[in-house]
């Protein structure tokens, strides 16, 4: 046995992550042709794989940030490299097999504590990830990698070696021969004459373990792949569903399990983890990857949010990773006074309604646009099959955008994503896109957006935080581009349109710039308060003379409800006498909650 350990350090813990690794990469395609549950999408030796790389990379940071720690005698580079693993694990796991995995490593960070990973380590290690799988799942399967794991927990309790290497021996034995076991537990496997393939994955992170501490690799029999026959009747066979993943924060324990009881009404192999740090990754699949989504923004902030549909083997990961915008429509801010100006376009009447509160707006930045491609098929020259869905607060706002070919859902109470995708639902239209004008947060259309798109239906949800936005992204319309040039156009109109809104301070509060009292104009660019004066009308000229200090060809006021009688005049009677040249088209708007909504293109 030469190169056997019985002990793993820091340094050493992370060769095991990277053994696994290789491991997984040998297996890959072994495991993804095994694979057979709870779908037949041939995906789980690739999640592994993905899965431990996260963990890997994460380790490997840490261990370059106490690259002198070790040497020094610190006992905890272990811990921190475990840690990081189970953290790497958890937000960058892949499928379900992937989340499993990540408890796996969960239970290696619980159990090494101050000093190096041992043969108790080893046996704390499995007892307790498979008591954290148990506790994951919504409905616990047996004849898959939960009884393995259960198995190879039990061997390495049983074991009576007292060294790391005879330990992981018998666990990775242990695991192996339940392994072998399953396709008489689960009947789907028997049929396909396979053993389950998140268990083969646990068995080669074991093997991996035996292979470090020993230095030799166990033999493993070469298990039998499915034919193509029973591949293909399992998938003819399958109800189409989405598997919707996400990661999860600023949550709870009672928070997750409510989520978890929720997912589990929603669909079935529903896991739900943490990583012990205040992050959790969640992962089900349903036939309503919306609803998925929107039980996990009731339960916390998410993010990385991927949905497939496990049917048809396609994917989308509709929330960009930090600093990959790509495909995210109109990411840009900065003004540009000649893309979307067609003040000749607008030739909408003005005219007045009531409206009750708006919502808060969304960051035009953050609102995710999906692929049209449907569009590019059709015939030069022939119309296309395209609606537009505005959401709007305001009867004359509403007039405005229905005159100019919009279908308006009312925003003059808070606009549910229920209701929006309903609304959208609803549309006739093979492509429609949707200006949501700030009526829901930007993690919310992304579930709204996910939810909507099928086969038979296109979605865009284009980046207008504002009614003027929307506005400016309506001008430009033109059903005779194909889809993704008309989105584009409107998307460039929308974000290079830069707006704001006068308000009247309704109680004493603490501002970016200030604290204002009842009464007060408050002046806001974007969402942001920038200007705080004695009254709406002072306000507005200020607020004015910031947005215009950086250009502008064209402004549109969309007069509130509350505007004060002539408002409108006074501030077109500014921008005429402070900005010559400048166009000026007011609007009666009707919005509650804004006295005026600015746009300068």
């Amino acid at each position: 046995m030469s190169g056997a350990r019985d002990v793993l350090d820091g340094t050493a813990l992370l060769c095991w992550g990277r053994t696994c690794l290789a491991g997984l990469e040998h297996r890959r395609e072994e495991i993804n042709a095994l694979n057979v549950f709870p779908v037949p999408d041939a995906d789980t030796g690739t999640n592994l794989l993905a899965t431990m790389r996260a963990a890997v990379e994460a380790a490997e940071a840490v261990a370059a940030s106490r690259a002198n720690t070790e040497a020094s005698g610190d006992g905890s580079a272990a811990h921190a490299v475990a840690v990081a693993m189970a953290h790497g694990a958890t937000v960058g796991a892949r499928g379900n097999s992937g989340i499993i995995l990540s408890q796996v490593l969960r239970g290696v960070a619980e159990a090494v504590g101050g000093g190096p990973f041992t043969a108790d380590s080893l046996r704390v290690a499995l007892t307790r990830a498979s008591e954290l799988v148990r506790e994951a799942l919504s409905v616990p399967i047996e004849g898959t990698i939960l009884t393995v794991l259960d198995c190879a927990a039990a061997a390495a309790a049983g074991c009576p070696d007292r060294t790391l290497a005879g330990v992981a021996l018998a666990a990775a034995d242990g695991a192996a021969k339940a392994l072998g076991d399953t396709p008489f537990q689960l009947g789907v496997l028997r049929e396909a004459g396979v053993v389950d393939a998140g268990a083969r994955g646990l068995v080669v992170l074991l093997d991996s373990l035996v292979t470090m501490t020993r230095g030799e690799a166990p033999e493993r029999p070469e298990y039998p792949r499915p034919s193509s026959v029973a591949r293909c009747a399992s998938a003819d066979d399958a109800e189409p569903q989405y598997e919707v993943m996400y990661l999860l924060a600023h949550s709870d324990e009672s928070r997750v399990a409510a989520l978890r009881a929720r997912l589990g009404e929603l669909g079935d192999s529903v896991v739900v983890v943490g990583d012990g740090g205040g992050s959790w990754s969640a992962h089900v699949h349903c036939a309503d990857a919306g609803a998925a989504v929107e039980a996990g923004i009731a339960a916390g902030t998410l993010s990385r949010i991927r949905v497939e549909n496990v049917t048809f083997g396609s994917h989308r990961d509709v929330w960009p990773a930090p600093g990959n915008r790509a495909g995210v429509a109109g990411a840009g801010n900065e003004p540009n006074p000649g893309a979307g100006r067609a003040s000749d376009a607008r030739t909408w009447p003005a005219r007045t309604g009531d409206t009750t509160k708006s919502t808060p707006a969304a960051d035009s930045t953050q609102v995710v646009a999906g692929a049209l491609g449907s569009a590019a098929a059709k015939p030069p020259g022939a119309p296309a099959d395209r609606g537009i869905l505005a959401v709007v607060a305001g009867a004359g706002a509403a007039s405005l955008f229905e005159d100019a070919g919009a279908v308006v859902l009312a925003g003059d109470e808070p606009v549910t994503a229920t209701a929006l995708l309903a609304a959208i639902r609803r549309m006739p239209n093979r492509e429609v896109l949707v200006l949501p004008n700030g009526a829901l947060p930007a993690h919310e259309l992304v579930a709204v957006g996910v939810a909507a798109r099928d086969a038979h239906r296109d979605v865009l949800l284009l980046p207008s935080a504002s009614m003027v936005q929307g506005l400016a992204a309506l001008a430009v319309h033109d059903r005779g581009r194909i889809a993704v040039d008309d989105a584009f156009t409107m998307s460039e109109a929308a974000a290079t349109t830069r707006w704001g809104s006068l308000r009247a301070a309704t109680e004493r509060a603490l501002t970016m710039v200030g604290t204002c009292e009842p009464g007060d104009g408050l002046g806001l660019a974007g969402h942001d308060v920038v200007v705080i004066e004695p009254d709406v009308r002072t306000a507005g000229r200020t607020l004015l003379d910031r947005l215009l200090a950086f250009g502008g060809e064209l402004v549109t006021l969309l007069m509130g409800a509350a505007a004060p009688e002539g408002l409108g005049d006074e501030l077109a009677a500014h921008i005429a006498q402070h900005f010559p040249g400048v166009e000026v088209i007011v609007y009666s708007g009707g919005q509650h909650g804004d006295s005026v909504q600015i746009g300068v293109e």
